[in-house]
């Protein structure tokens, strides 16, 4: 992304509404919004709903002279952004669940597509570890199918902490290189 530097011409056009100019507005700013909240972990919605809430106060502080220096419209919306997110967060914090009943249990079965998923991805892991060398089979099977200890990897292999990380990354690479050609295969075909 390349940084703009906005005039005075600028933002009278856009606290004109000038399409283009909002336009360019929007772009450059729900990016640096979008980046900003999606690292802090917030759900797209709620970005969305922090953005909109954003660009709605500058645009009203824009249109009342309140920003004086061009050269500052990028602080002003990162701090207007800020507050707009702690006032989500804070509205979050407000509205807990309801008292009385406790909300119903989820269904954590998984549905019929789900098990279809599960059983596919079963497949292929074992296609894929058929596929990879007898050690590394070994390595891998051992470590994540029957969660044995790394102490237990070493005394099979008969070598070190140091060196058994080496042998799991090794076997690791070689599985997911096996996977990767597996589906370029796949989707190709």
């Amino acid at each position: 992304m390349t940084l703009f530097s906005f005039d005075a011409e600028y933002l009278e056009r856009l606290a004109a509404g000038d399409p283009a100019i909002e336009q360019h507005f929007h772009e450059y700013f729900g990016e640096l919004i979008f980046i900003k909240l999606r690292a802090r972990r917030y759900q797209r919605e709620a970005i969305e709903d922090i953005r909109q809430e954003t660009f709605l106060r500058v645009l009203q502080a824009l249109r009342r002279n309140v920003i004086q220096d061009p050269k500052r419209v990028g602080a002003f919306v990162n701090s207007v952004c800020n507050h707009v997110t702690q006032e989500y967060r804070r509205a979050d914090a407000r509205h807990p669940l309801l008292e009385g009943d406790p909300p119903p249990l989820a269904d954590d079965r998984p549905g019929a597509d789900g098990e279809l998923l599960d059983r596919e991805s079963r497949e292929e892991v074992r296609a894929v570890l058929a596929e990879l060398s007898d050690k590394n089979r070994l390595i891998l099977t051992a470590l994540y199918l029957e969660e044995q200890p790394l102490t237990e990897l070493c005394r099979i292999f008969q070598v070190d902490t140091n060196y058994v990380r080496v042998l799991v990354f090794r076997a690791r690479t070689q599985f997911r290189a096996t996977l990767e050609k597996r589906r370029r295969k796949a989707a190709g075909a």
